[in-house]
């Protein structure tokens, strides 16, 4: 069991530094796929349920991304009380940034995992959910 906490855990290490190579984090690559996705501004609390999370923590992580340009917020044309972010070029561009280094990473891992039956490996994660 802690083997494979330990081994979470490395891997979500790696995933960090590589996305740290292009100035995201893993929080910050996955609000940017989910707005790249989407195509167009999404309310803040549609992104906070995509991403599993209470709309508090969006709205810092929202602040975060356009204090670096890479979303900025506009009003919902539907409801006037409520916030939607959307994608800039930058972010766009920084997104597209690091899913290359995630995939990246990906083909690290599976290079290391080389030899292992993908799908028995896959069946036995899936089966500890």
């Amino acid at each position: 069991m802690f083997s494979l906490i330990y081994t979470g855990h490395a891997i979500e290490q790696r995933l960090e530094d590589a996305l740290s190579q292009v100035g995201l984090s893993l929080a910050k690559f996955g609000a940017l796929t989910h707005l790249v996705e989407a195509g167009e501004p999404i309310n803040l609390s549609e992104c906070a349920t995509k991403m599993s999370c209470v709309r508090s923590n969006i709205t810092q992580l929202v602040d975060r991304l356009e204090a670096d340009g890479l979303v900025r917020r506009v009003e919902d044309p539907n409801d006037r009380r409520a916030v939607m972010a959307v994608v800039t070029q930058q972010g766009v561009e920084r997104q597209a940034a690091g899913a290359k280094e995630m995939a990246r990473v990906q083909a690290e891992v599976a290079k290391t995992l080389n030899g292992v039956d993908p799908g028995a490996l896959e069946r036995a994660l899936a089966a500890l959910k």
